[in-house]
């Protein structure tokens, strides 16, 4: 597992030592940073479910202004600070220990990009839901889950746009409701638009 690009490309990160962890792959998260790279710069970002947190390290090492990173178990929270700490990232970051599917997190956001990575077994509504309410205008929500299972279409005001599969894993892209569908929703090779 390593930085892809940016600053801290090529940094590898700590793996975790215990099982139940199950880090984004190094070829999902390019694909997600393709997908995300014109709002990455500059943005309030939130990575929820966030185990290793290469996720948002890897949206700090391509210009992201602030990165809370959310995970409910003591270790991986633990992980994530020595991740960060490896890197030499010490400002414009949050650890939180939080349940994302439990509830909001209080405090936090607005953020313009939501990343979740929820145990492929668990329902993601209530996460959903959790990041539909920490969300900035005209921000997006990623959800990363099993390529054989359909996440909801809707989740409170959130709407899916997009999806792109890769191996076993796919991500899917929620925006507002009320917002109107924008590059988030265009097609490119590889991926199912979502009708």
């Amino acid at each position: 597992m390593r930085v892809i690009a940016g600053r801290h490309k090529g940094r590898t990160l700590f793996a975790p030592t215990w099982s139940g962890l199950r880090p984004t792959s190094d070829k999902l998260r390019e694909t997600l940073f393709n997908v995300l790279a014109p709002r990455v710069s500059g943005a309030r970002m939130l990575d929820g479910f966030a185990g290793t947190g290469a996720v948002g390290i890897e949206a700090i090492s391509r210009g992201a202004a602030h990165v809370t990173f959310v995970d409910r178990d003591p270790r991986a929270v633990a992980l994530i600070a020595r991740n960060l700490a490896h890197c030499g990232i010490e400002s414009d970051v949050a650890v939180v220990r939080h349940d994302l599917g439990g509830g909001s997190l209080a405090d936090h956001g607005p953020y313009d990009i939501v990343v979740l990575d929820p145990p492929y077994d668990v329902d993601p509504s209530h996460a959903l839901a959790a990041a539909a309410r920490l969300l900035a205008e005209g921000g997006v929500v990623v959800l990363e889950h099993a390529r054989r299972t359909r996440p909801p279409e809707t989740a409170t005001t959130l709407t899916r746009v997009r999806e792109i599969a890769s191996g076993d894993s796919a991500l899917s892209f929620y925006q507002m409701v009320r917002e109107a569908v924008d590059d988030v929703a265009g097609d490119a090779g590889g991926e199912r638009p979502v009708s």
